[in-house]
C-alpha cells in the first residue's frame, strides 16, 4: 500500500479556494451524522469521527456546536449520502462522495465536472476494488516502533505503522478507528495530525506534467462542488 497519506492530504487541503469551503462541508457532515443517531458523540461513534476530522482541519468550535444544534432541533433537511466513480486522464481513477439534498442535482454536476476536465464517469464498482477502506491516524513525538509496541501492548489489530514527514502514520481497518485512538489516549496522546476514514488506493500512478496538470483541474473541479465531501484518487501528485 502506497505511503503517501500526509503529502496528498496537504496538496488537497492547499488546493481548496477558501477555508470557508472546507467548514461548509464539515458542518453538513457533522449535521447528517449528529441527526443519524445521538447528538453526543460519546454516544454516536460516526460523530465522534466526523469531530475527529474536524479537529485535525481546524474547525472552529462555533460551526461545530451550530451543526449540532441544528440536529438537535429536529430540522428537516435531509441528505442522501452518494458514491461516484469515474476515470482522469490516462486511467487515473477517483471516487467522489457526496452529501446532497438533492440528488437530481448532484450526478450531472459531478458528470459534467469530470467531462469537461478530461475525465468521464463509471458504473459503480468500476474503480472502488482498486481502494481499501481504511482508517488512517497519525500523530508525532514517537517512532514507528514504539507506537508499533503500544498498540501491541493494547491488543489493537492495526495493517501498518510507519513514519511520514516527521509523523507516524497507523493505517487500520476502519472498526479499530476508536480502538487506535483510545490507546493513544491511553498513554497521554490526545491530539493526531491526521483521523480519517479514508479510501486509499491499491496502487498509485505517475502522470505526465501534461496529464497531472489536467488531472488536478479535474479535482479541483470535483472538489468545488457544493455537495462534494470528498475526493480520493490513485495519482502520486510528487512533492
Amino acid at each position: 500500500m502506497g505511503r503517501k497519506w500526509n503529502n496528498i492530504k496537504d496538496k488537497k487541503a492547499s488546493k481548496d479556494a477558501s477555508m470557508s469551503r472546507i467548514y461548509a462541508k464539515f458542518g453538513r457532515e457533522i449535521y447528517v451524522a449528529a441527526k443519524q443517531g445521538e447528538p453526543d458523540p460519546e454516544a454516536n461513534r460516526a460523530l465522534k469521527v466526523v469531530l475527529e476530522r474536524a479537529k485535525t482541519y481546524s474547525v472552529p468550535k462555533s460551526i461545530i456546536e451550530r451543526a449540532i444544534e441544528k440536529a438537535k432541533g429536529g430540522s428537516e433537511e435531509n441528505y442522501d449520502e452518494l458514491r461516484y466513480e469515474g476515470f482522469g486522464p490516462s486511467g487515473s481513477m477517483i471516487i467522489v462522495d457526496a452529501l446532497t439534498n438533492n440528488v437530481n442535482r448532484t450526478a450531472p454536476e459531478v458528470r459534467s465536472a469530470f467531462g469537461k476536465n478530461g475525465g468521464n464517469m463509471g458504473v459503480s464498482g468500476s474503480v472502488a476494488y482498486m481502494f481499501d477502506a481504511t482508517a488512517v491516524i497519525g500523530v508525532e513525538g514517537k517512532t514507528a516502533d514504539e507506537v508499533l509496541e503500544m498498540l501491541l501492548e493494547a491488543d489493537v489489530d492495526v495493517r501498518d505503522v510507519f513514519e511520514e514527514d516527521g509523523a507516524v502514520i497507523v493505517y487500520a481497518e476502519p472498526d479499530q478507528f476508536h480502538a487506535v485512538q483510545e490507546a493513544f489516549k491511553n498513554v497521554g496522546i490526545t491530539d493526531f495530525t491526521v483521523a480519517e476514514l479514508t479510501m486509499l488506493p491499491q496502487t498509485y500512478v505517475t502522470l505526465s506534467e501534461e496529464d497531472q496538470a489536467q488531472f488536478e483541474k479535474l479535482i479541483d473541479a470535483l472538489e468545488d462542488l457544493e455537495d462534494v465531501q470528498q475526493v480520493y484518487h490513485n495519482v502520486d501528485l510528487g512533492e
